[in-house]
């Protein structure tokens, strides 16, 4: 798919006069929001100084991919207006996606070398520090898996995608998509480590989410905190029908002798009950 977005740039650029779209030059800085111009049918290349790590952006109606240093962005709908952000192993680049224009309005690429992120104070943890380090861990994650999900409807979903495990600390990424019909601010959630008696229906479940059927299946005897040590959250309020990505990290918990560890993430209850997920490590 990345090499057929790839083509369909290289025809774009051969197919329209050079006045029909802009190339810019843009200094990278994290304060920063930058405004980018699409055209439907199109794609918009961003390219930066480093690799990309991940990407988020707050609408499904434009499709992004990217690979090494370069992000590509294509609308697939008309009059929608979305944020994009970029991490590199540096840091974040913000972006505000507008509405699917005109061809002779759209970027057809804009270019970000050289993006350092400023040396942070001795013997002081910041906020960029641990964005880094979350972020880079990213690298070395793994996706969680899900069987036989079945969408629930007029339900706030939380889903589980990636672990990344770091210096004895475990990021989990997450999404929470509002599918009732009042909004939903999902705030911090809770985690815990479950006392689960010793089952088969666990073997072949590492690094798995439970489905509500699985998870009423199982037996637990007992529950403990886990330390939470940093999360984001890319928007605080979810209205109906829309998503959000965080990421939480915790603690790695010990590693049990006897099977499996399993983590249960809470959030606030929606107007239909509590917001969980249960996770096999």
């Amino acid at each position: 798919m990345r090499r057929t977005l790839i083509a369909c740039a290289i025809l774009a650029a051969a197919s329209f006069p050079t006045w029909a779209q802009k190339i810019e030059t843009e200094k990278p800085d994290r304060n920063r929001i930058i405004q980018v111009q699409t055209a439907l049918n199109h794609l918009t290349v961003i390219e930066v100084g480093e690799p990309v790590v991940t990407v988020a952006a707050g609408s499904s109606a434009f499709k992004i991919e990217w690979r090494e240093n370069k992000v590509f962005i294509q609308p697939t709908e008309p009059n929608v207006a979305t944020n994009l952000f970029i991490w590199t192993v540096s840091g974040r680049l913000n972006y505000e996606l507008e509405p699917a224009g005109t061809v002779e309005g759209m970027h057809f690429a804009i270019d970000q070398p050289g993006f350092r992120l400023p040396i942070a104070q001795p013997k002081e943890t910041t906020t960029l520090d641990r964005q880094k380090a979350e972020f880079g861990a990213m690298l070395g994650g793994q996706p969680i898996r899900m069987d036989n999900f079945k969408e629930p409807k007029n339900r706030v979903i939380l889903l589980l995608k990636d672990v990344f495990e770091q210096d004895h600390q475990l990021f989990i990424r997450y999404s929470i998509k509002n599918g009732s019909k009042e909004p939903y601010d999902p705030g911090k959630p809770q985690v815990y480590t479950l006392d689960v008696q010793h089952s088969t229906r666990l073997n072949g479940m590492a690094i798995y989410q439970l489905t509500d059927d699985e998870a009423k299946r199982l037996k637990t005897t007992d529950k403990k905190s886990v330390q939470i040590i940093d999360g984001q959250l890319r928007s605080p309020h979810v209205g109906p029908g829309q998503e959000t990505v965080g990421v939480v990290g915790v603690k790695l918990p010990v590693a049990k002798s006897d099977g499996p560890t399993v983590l249960r993430l809470i959030f606030p209850p929606d107007g239909n009950g509590p917001i969980s997920a249960m996770l096999v490590l």
